[in-house]
């Protein structure tokens, strides 16, 4: 799911209407990502009320989000696509306890992130916005080994609106849970680098290469930082990038 979601974003430069918003263009905009899961996970912990708020503002934001995307923050799509948020937003209520429920629910949540991903790249200049990705996944790193993420992370989980209505603010998938900021940072790195399609496309596959070989530390521990392969991806992507590239040696 975060690499599909890292190869989903289209060039901001190339999405309908975007431009409008490019005034508000300011490096203050990095912190979003690490004020995002800090904010959240500290607002849980002392706020009881909090996760409950959470899943109403999902629930009324996540959909409309993921018509976004599907209308033109998504690359090939078209305004007509957004259409298909409905039957998600449908199959995702009504079968809410089965795994076509839950798949539907985290990818309307997937789709929501890339239009995110898209409007915060589109404000804040590449090389902040990177920072910002690897300050998020050390900020989850560390909430995560020093157990300040685990009592919050599950009382986010278990909230849930009210007539058996889809939670959309964190992924389930019958056993597995991933937080919606998971997938936020797989969209800033997509939307970070979309506007060359062959990288993005290199750290769609990089993330899930790093992201396999991560989930096999789920074999000793019980809940993992699942933003750390997503800023491995990049970090990588960027060192390459330093390496010069040596000729190639011509023998006469």
């Amino acid at each position: 799911m975060q690499a599909g979601v890292v190869a989903l974003p289209r060039a901001t430069a190339a999405v309908p209407g975007l431009h409008r918003i490019k005034r508000l263009r300011g490096r203050g905009w990095a912190l979003v990502p690490v004020g995002s899961i800090v904010l959240v996970v500290f607002a849980i912990r002392y706020g009881s009320d909090t996760a409950t708020g959470l899943t109403y503002l999902a629930l009324v934001a996540v959909p409309p989000l993921a018509a976004v995307a599907l209308a033109g923050a998504v690359r090939g799509t078209r305004p007509i696509f957004a259409i298909a948020a409905v039957p998600a937003f449908v199959l995702a209520w009504a079968a809410s306890r089965s795994l076509a429920g839950e798949a539907a629910a985290a990818l309307l949540s997937a789709l929501s992130c890339v239009t995110l991903g898209v409007l915060l790249a589109a404000v804040t200049p590449p090389a902040w916005l990177k920072l910002g990705i690897v300050a998020m996944a050390a900020a989850d790193t560390w909430l995560v080994v020093s157990d300040l993420l685990q009592a919050p992370n599950a009382t986010l989980i278990g909230a849930h609106p009210a007539a058996g209505l889809p939670r959309l603010q964190s992924e389930l998938f019958g056993s597995v849970s991933m937080g919606y900021g998971d997938l936020f940072v797989a969209a800033l790195l997509g939307a970070v680098l979309a506007a060359n399609r062959r990288t993005q496309r290199g750290a769609a596959l990089l993330t899930l290469a790093l992201a396999a070989l991560f989930d096999l530390l789920f074999l000793v521990v019980g809940e993992l930082p699942a933003t750390v392969p997503v800023a491995l991806a990049l970090i990588a992507i960027e060192l390459r990038k330093r390496v010069p590239h040596s000729p190639d040696k011509v023998l006469h």
